[in-house]
This record gives C-alpha cells, sequence and structure tokens, in this order.
C-alpha cells in the first residue's frame, strides 16, 4: 500500500517539507484504520492550489478519500492532501 502526498509547489521548499509531515500526521490521525503502515511514501507536487482543488474536484468524482491539511499561517490554505487509494490518478505527476 502506498501513500501519496500532493504538495503545492509554489510553496517554498521547507514549507513543501513541513506540508507534507502535516498532511501525514493529519492523514495518521484522521484514518487510523489505514491499509498504509509506514511503508511506500510517494511525494508529489502541483504548481499551485488551484491545480490542487483540480486533482481534489477529479478525486471526489471518483469517490477517492483524501485527506487535507490546511495552514493557518498561510492564510488557512489547503497545501496538501495525502491519499492511500487508487494510484493510477498519480501516474504521470512530478515526484518531489
Amino acid at each position: 500500500m502506498k501513500l501519496f502526498i500532493v504538495v503545492r509547489k509554489d510553496l517554498t521548499q521547507s514549507q513543501q517539507l513541513v506540508q507534507s509531515g502535516h498532511v501525514i500526521a493529519e492523514f495518521l490521525l484522521t484514518k487510523p484504520d489505514s491499509k498504509w503502515k509506514n511503508k511506500t511514501l510517494v511525494i508529489l507536487g502541483l504548481n499551485n492550489l488551484d491545480e490542487l482543488n483540480k486533482l481534489i474536484f477529479k478525486l471526489d468524482q471518483m469517490g477517492i478519500k483524501w485527506v487535507g491539511f490546511k495552514e493557518p499561517y498561510i492564510d488557512n490554505e489547503l497545501t496538501a492532501i495525502a491519499c492511500d487509494e487508487d494510484e493510477s490518478i498519480f501516474s504521470g505527476m512530478e515526484l518531489l
């Protein structure tokens, strides 16, 4: 089982790292029954919030569950999401 993290690339590299950590923690708090058991972790990047929202729309349309993190210090904007289902939607996305 893989855990996919998608983070915004319009953030600094340091922020991308921190936001990835936040969304992993949020995922573990929200989905303690997940099949992901600290095995494969895939971190991907999208250019900005608009692209992240488009991905979320696709995930929602496909009925794929995801967990997000909104950063209080960045106007409570969504900065990253985590998903452990259906890896095909993530194919072709840029690895970070």
